[in-house]
């Protein structure tokens, strides 16, 4: 598993200077003499970020260990050079940096873009890869990335067992890793351990607790508990939508039964039939435990993707 971790291919012409450079060269401080070397002749080669920041600026710390990681992760595609401002004042005046954190990027001697400000990891990600498709290339993912994606495969043919180890060893190097935390709960949901599974949620930190990845998650521990009361009572659920299609108690109940058994098809159905028929039943539950079921199962899954279309077709014909 640590070869997971540790390894994978550099990407596009990042890849390339990462063979040259190892992450130590990547990332540097510099000051107003070196300015030139550092910045300008080096964005001769990759793009060079800049980040102006000062060791008493509050966004500052929070966006360098981010901004860090991220040009680390992009494995030679670009370059970070850190400037305190308090220590180069008159390079500050000539950047014009009137409020930090500021960063710029420069290529082939000149700056390309930048932004002020602290930044989410997501929207540092594609600043990063705006920078390397500029200089003809683009960042290969990041061996973390990687591992996901392994851990996302095998958990999606059912091999929970590996993909919770998969999950683990990159908390081991990201703890606070959402979709890792989000993964190792649906790993304990798949089996049944719905304590556990919160326990990893209970991890996440709050300013990401509505990530898609642990949305899903707490959806579907919910939906599971829902299940779990209804499963006993399957074949006299159906019993009583057959003797009254408009029993939406019943059915509504049967839905959930279903989707937590594995039919998630069938427990779409019967949500979207009482839709059809009593779209306002019980303050629009069957509209609301659907929208449950999408979170559970991710935005790009196919039959989230179908349902949407005929959630779309029912409320607006």
């Amino acid at each position: 598993m640590d070869q997971l971790i540790g390894g994978g291919k550099p990407g596009g012409a990042g890849g390339a200077a990462a063979g040259k450079s190892g992450a130590g060269d990547l990332v540097k401080d510099t000051n107003q003499a070196s300015f030139r070397a550092d910045v300008l002749d080096a964005s001769m080669q990759v793009p060079v970020i800049v980040d102006f920041w000062a060791p008493w600026c509050g966004p500052c710390k929070q966006l360098g260990p981010i901004i860090e990681k991220a040009v680390k992760d992009a494995r030679g595609a670009v370059k970070l050079v850190k400037i305190n401002v308090d220590e180069n004042q008159e390079l500050a005046a000539q950047m014009r940096i009137q409020s930090i954190p500021a960063v710029y990027a420069f290529f082939q001697g000149r700056p390309v873009d930048g932004f002020v400000g602290a930044q989410p990891e997501s929207a540092l990600k594609q600043f990063i890869q705006r920078l390397a498709k500029l200089a003809g290339g683009e960042p290969g993912p990041s061996p973390i990335d990687e591992a996901l994606e392994h851990a996302e495969a095998a958990l999606k043919e059912g091999d929970h067992e590996a993909a919770s180890a998969i999950f683990a060893q990159i908390l081991e190097h990201e703890p606070d890793n959402v979709k890792a935390l989000g993964g190792m709960a649906r790993c304990c949901i798949a089996v049944g351990e719905l304590d556990q599974a919160r326990k990893f949620l209970a991890q996440v930190p709050a300013a990401q607790a509505n990530d898609p990845a642990i949305a899903g998650a707490r959806a579907q521990i919910e939906l599971a508990e829902a299940g779990q009361k209804a499963a006993g009572q399957s074949q006299e659920l159906r019993a009583r939508v057959d003797a009254n299609p408009k029993d939406f108690e019943a059915r509504f109940a049967l839905a959930q039964a279903l989707f937590a058994g594995g039919d998630k098809e069938g427990g779409v159905d019967h949500l979207l039939e009482i839709i059809r028929m009593n779209r306002a039943w019980n303050e629009e539950a069957a509209r609301k435990e659907l929208v449950k079921f999408f979170e559970a199962m991710g935005p790009t899954d196919p039959l989230t993707l179908s349902s949407r279309r005929r959630l779309s077709s029912i409320l607006f014909s």
